[in-house]
């Protein structure tokens, strides 16, 4: 009994051509792009994702602008359903008296104020940057002020600034004794009531700027040391270059926040001492004296120079892209 043995077809010879004329290659590549039915789908996933993001800011953002300024144009008070058309006399109103404007002097010292806690955050958040012991510790400590609300540290320093409180007992240990009404005097208590805002953001602007300052490759601190360069020098041609967009933020929060200073001084004071702002005036306006109308022309004033100014401070100090690397 004889045994046949099998033999295997050729290979198909391969050739830089590809395979010979007149025959087919055995496995056809399957396609690579996606059927022409998937193609509208994919261009409508990118939009299915936007529409609860978009659906929430138009509703809570874009519509309450609207209706603002459609009841600056009214006479509504508030609660009655009739709003009948003024046109611009709320915005004739208010232009035309000067005490409504002279609270904006308020926000000086709101305004002085964050010029102290941005370079109190800048300070804490360099040092912080580099190898201490215990920094998460002093990162905490700086940054809970920010997580209370702004109700209780209204509250809280309304005792600490009252006669006789917790800033007069602590004076007293170190042989101060003062009979001084810390919330007595306009002066005085704007003064106050700017620091409780210094202690309360200054860890905001911190975080912005430690996570900025943390971003900086370390191989430029390296070469810089290397070089003998100094702390000093290191945050001169390091640290502040790569910052500036993040200061730019920090400067427009800054003025916006001091031209709508709200939660402090209406807590802690209501108002009174010459401490009204802008922002409570005109909740006085929409809810003591019923003048909805000239409340909401208020508020698009107030808005209208918060954009101006963040206009006129981008152009005068644009973004530039710093590339350190």
């Amino acid at each position: 009994m004889t045994r046949t043995a099998s033999t295997a077809a050729p290979p198909d010879p391969v050739t830089k051509d590809g395979p010979p004329p007149g025959r087919r290659p055995r496995h056809s590549a399957a396609p690579s792009g996606r059927s022409w039915r998937q193609q509208p789908l994919r261009r409508l996933t990118p939009w299915l994702f936007l529409v609860a993001p978009l659906t929430l800011l138009i509703t809570f953002t874009y519509v309450p602008v609207g209706n603002m300024l459609f009841y600056s144009l009214t006479d509504w008070d508030g609660i009655s359903p009739d709003r009948n058309f003024v046109g611009t006399e709320n915005y004739t109103e208010l232009l035309t008296r000067p005490e409504i404007f002279r609270v904006f002097g308020v926000s000086l010292y709101y305004l002085a104020a964050s010029v102290v806690q941005i370079a109190v955050a800048l300070y804490f958040a360099t040092v912080l940057s580099f190898d201490l012991r215990f920094r998460n510790l002093f990162k905490g400590i700086l940054f809970f002020p920010y997580l209370i609300n702004g109700v209780a540290i209204g509250f809280v320093f309304l005792y600490f600034f009252q006669d006789g409180g917790t800033l007069d007992s602590v004076l007293s240990w170190f042989g101060v004794s003062t009979d001084h009404a810390w919330l007595g005097s306009p002066d005085s208590a704007n003064t106050s009531l700017a620091g409780v805002s210094v202690w309360r953001f200054t860890g905001l602007n911190f975080v912005l700027f430690l996570g900025a300052i943390q971003s900086i490759p370390g191989e430029l601190y390296e070469a810089a040391q290397l070089d003998g360069a100094s702390r000093w020098k290191q945050f001169k041609h390091i640290i502040a270059p790569s910052i500036r967009p993040v200061l730019s933020l920090s400067v427009i929060l800054a003025i916006s926040g001091s031209l709508s200073v709200f939660e402090i001084p209406y807590i802690m004071t209501g108002g009174a001492t010459g401490t009204s702002t802008f922002v409570i005036q005109t909740v006085k306006f929409a809810f003591q004296f019923n003048k909805t109308g000239l409340a909401s022309a208020c508020a698009v004033v107030l808005l209208a120079i918060i954009l101006v100014i963040t206009w006129i401070q981008r152009r005068l100090v644009p973004d530039e892209k710093v590339d350190l690397v």
